[in-house]
C-alpha cells in the first residue's frame, strides 16, 4: 500500500516562495506518476504538476514558469518549488500517486489517481 506524507505548506506574501515534500513508501511499481493536485473550498480539485517515472513533467498553464516539479529517488521524496506565489495560489495542496501502464501519459484525470497524501494548506496573502 502506498504511503504519502506531506509537508513544506505555510502563508506567505504575494511573491513568496514556499517548497512542498512529499515522502512516498509501498510503491512498487516501475511507472508511475506522482505530483499535486489543489482545491479551494467549493470549488473541484485541481491538477497543478505531475512528474512521470519516465522524467517527464507537465504544469497547469496557471503555474508554468512558477512552479517546478522535481524528484529525489534516493529520498523517495517529491518536491514542488513554488516561487513567485499569488494570492490566487492559496489551497489545498494534495500529493498523489498512481501506476502507469506503458506509454501511457500521466494528465490530470482526478479518478485514476488512486493515493493521496492529507494535504497541506498553502495561504498567500497580497
Amino acid at each position: 500500500q502506498v504511503r504519502l506524507v506531506e509537508s513544506g505548506g505555510g502563508s506567505v506574501q504575494s511573491g513568496g516562495s514556499l517548497r512542498l515534500s512529499c515522502a512516498a513508501s509501498g510503491y512498487t511499481d516501475r511507472r508511475y506518476c506522482m505530483g499535486w493536485f489543489r482545491q479551494v473550498a467549493g470549488k473541484e480539485r485541481e491538477g497543478v504538476a505531475i512528474f512521470s517515472s519516465g522524467g517527464i513533467t507537465t504544469y497547469a498553464d496557471s503555474v508554468k514558469g512558477r512552479f517546478t516539479i522535481s524528484q529525489d529517488n534516493a529520498k523517495n521524496t517529491l518536491y514542488l518549488q513554488m516561487n513567485n506565489l499569488k494570492p490566487e495560489d492559496t489551497a489545498m495542496y494534495y500529493c498523489t500517486y498512481r501506476p502507469r501502464r506503458i506509454g501511457e501519459t500521466c494528465g490530470y484525470s482526478l479518478f485514476k489517481y488512486n493515493a493521496w497524501a492529507q494535504g497541506t494548506q498553502v495561504t498567500v496573502s497580497s
